[in-house]
């Protein structure tokens, strides 16, 4: 995986308002793929959270994969 792709979270991230299957995108590789800064947004643009991941916590969007739109209870701040 590589800075600005967008990849798919594995697990929940309730501190960060954020669940398995949302998507965001990588801007920042750590070493050599040790870790990923990864930011989530809303459709609208706003910043939700920049998190630190192990790979093990994203992966590439596969082929045939359609996005989904949930609403948030509230953006976490």
């Amino acid at each position: 995986m590589k800075e600005l792709q967008e990849v798919v979270l594995n697990v929940d991230l309730p501190e960060y308002g954020l669940m398995r299957g949302d998507i965001g995108t990588i801007v920042l590789v750590h070493g050599e793929h040790e870790g990923y800064e990864v930011e989530f947004m809303t459709l609208n643009g706003e910043t939700i959270a920049v998190v630190t991941l192990l790979p093990s916590q994203i992966r590439p969007i596969a082929p045939q994969e359609i996005a989904h739109v949930r609403a948030l209870e509230k953006i976490p701040a």
